[in-house]
């Protein structure tokens, strides 16, 4: 085979081995109405503004521990999860971590991105699920075009921040056994059962407090009924108990995020 031949050859292999965009493209899972109907930000949306996203939505995986972005760097992406979890963090220059906002289907995840900005906080995956993403360009498009989503967006957006205003007055005024409930609460409201899988020690990462602190509390609550601990899980026995130790810091951010997305519902 003379060299003209091997050239050719390789250049054939090169043109079959890099697929094309339409068969990467057909190679996405297959977004449908109803399965974006999981996230209740896009299941808010009417249906002719929402199937307008639909080219450039896509289901992606969002394993656990995945960093979605850090602070500080551009957004690529907005991800509306479905079946995921997602923290929002603030971490210090000591390597302190403090969750300041939790996220799950009924949310979305880069906000900031509406007004050009960087991240101003850390997101990652805290229990596995899936998601959909948009490119951050795209929605900034779609929202500079005004409608249905601008408006279902800064409403979620005043929500989240009436959660971080609450996770805030919650960190200074609340005992620790209420923090551990709020935790607990705010990720039943985003989970299929009332199983949740965690350590002690992420959840002391969490609220900014030592994993002793969560032992004793989580001890406190089981010998009153209202969860079961065992390694590595938690079982949600009385939720109403939960909620009533909670106190207002739960019931007031759980309230506005309601009204908020009954508004646009109507």
């Amino acid at each position: 085979m003379n060299n003209t031949q091997l050239g050719g050859t390789q250049k054939a292999q090169h043109k079959m081995a890099a697929p094309s965009e339409a068969v990467k493209a057909a190679s996405r899972p297959v977004v449908s109405y109803s399965g974006t109907q999981q996230n209740e930000l896009l299941g808010a949306l009417p249906r002719p503004d929402l199937e307008s996203l639909f080219e450039q939505l896509e289901l992606v995986p969002l394993p656990f521990g995945k960093e979605l972005f850090e602070y500080g760097s551009k957004l690529e992406y907005v991800y509306f999860p479905t079946t995921a979890i997602v923290s929002l963090l603030y971490v210090m220059e000591d390597g302190a971590t403090t969750e300041i906002a939790v996220v799950g289907h009924e949310g979305a995840v880069g906000v900031s991105l509406f007004m050009g900005e960087r991240a101003t906080c850390s997101a990652v995956v805290q229990s596995a699920g899936y998601g959909y993403r948009l490119k951050a360009q795209f929605l900034r498009d779609a929202f500079n075009r005004g409608g249905a989503l601008p408006q279902l967006l800064m409403r979620y957006t005043n929500a989240l921040f009436a959660q971080m205003a609450q996770n805030a007055v919650g960190g200074r005024h609340s005992s620790i056994e209420q923090k551990l409930c709020r935790w607990l609460l705010d990720r039943l409201d985003r989970s299929a059962s009332n199983e949740l899988k965690v350590t002690q020690e992420l959840i002391s990462i969490m609220l900014g407090v030592r994993r002793e602190s969560i032992t004793a509390a989580a001890g406190k609550l089981q010998d009153e009924g209202l969860i079961q601990y065992r390694r590595g899980n938690i079982t949600v026995l009385d939720r109403a108990g939960l909620e009533d130790y909670a106190g207002e810091c739960y019931k007031v951010a759980k309230s506005e995020y309601d009204r908020l997305l009954m508004d646009v519902a109507r």
